[in-house]
């Protein structure tokens, strides 16, 4: 995998390719060894949120609840035109499961520098990302925008985590904090409507040998987890038994994720 040719790629061209040229590998986990325990229960999480009502005639909805169903239906019948509809509801499900509080705020389509192979031009964009008041980015998101996309957002979403280590150490080091040599990104990418969690470990050695062009010496295992799939692959979190799943994920990550953000935050005031 050394003499695998290298090139100067943006984010959204990376393919399988790039993991192989990194040294970088994907491990499937299960729940406990990804998460460190059980699913915990969701029912601090609105009722409404696993409703089958048509969200346009239900009355007694909160507007976030009703944003989440109403991005949800759109999402589950988008096709290539309609690819807006996946961000908004990967938006949404951060809002409604607690991920965007005081002091963060949630961005679309933003462009992470990206420094690779000498090229400091580059760019990773994430379809949502939640950033910090100070800048740096504390998760991202990627979708490949409908379950018969050809697109696999997995590489994709490893490099925007790289790009996220490389502008999180130079929003340290304008807050004349040190920088850190290890950060655990918290990531998520959307196949249609189903989620898939990610702990991706970035070093320096491996940002640096992007940058550079080069292979690094020490392999990077990213950790990933998913809620079971559905007999029908094309099927989500429209149907409402798996919507239920899906969204303890999502509040089991959110733990974790703060975890992995805390060290970035860390002397941040």
């Amino acid at each position: 995998m050394a003499n695998l040719i290298r090139s100067a790629k943006s984010g959204n061209d990376w393919s399988t390719n790039e993991l192989l040229a990194y040294n970088i590998t994907v491990q499937r986990q299960d729940v406990i060894n990804f998460f460190g325990h059980e699913l915990g229960s969701i029912d601090h999480l609105d009722s409404n949120l696993f409703s089958s009502a048509d969200p346009t005639i239900a009355v007694d909805f909160s507007q976030e609840t009703y944003r989440f169903l109403a991005y949800l239906d759109l999402a589950s019948r988008a096709n290539a035109g309609q690819e807006s509809a996946i961000d908004d509801l990967a938006r949404s499900v951060l809002e409604v499961t607690g991920f965007d509080q005081r002091g963060t705020i949630l961005r679309t389509r933003y462009d992470i520098p990206f420094t690779i192979c000498g090229d400091i031009h580059r760019a990773a964009r994430s379809d949502v990302c939640l950033v910090h008041l100070n800048s740096m980015i504390l998760l991202v998101v990627q979708e490949d925008k409908t379950t018969f996309s050809p697109n696999n957002p997995e590489p994709q979403i490893v490099a925007e985590a790289i790009a996220t280590f490389q502008h999180n150490n130079r929003k340290r080091a304008d807050l004349n904090l040190p920088q850190l040599d290890l950060m655990t990104v918290p990531c998520i990418t959307m196949v249609g409507t189903r989620p898939f969690f990610y702990q991706i470990p970035v070093t320096q050695q491996l940002s640096d040998c992007v940058a550079t062009g080069q292979f690094p010496s020490q392999p990077t295992v990213v950790r990933r987890c998913a809620p079971p799939a559905r007999r029908r692959a094309s099927e989500g979190m429209e149907v409402p038994d798996y919507r239920r799943i899906a969204l303890q994920y999502y509040d089991a990550f959110r733990g974790v994720a703060k975890d992995c953000w805390a060290t970035f935050l860390d002397g941040c005031d």
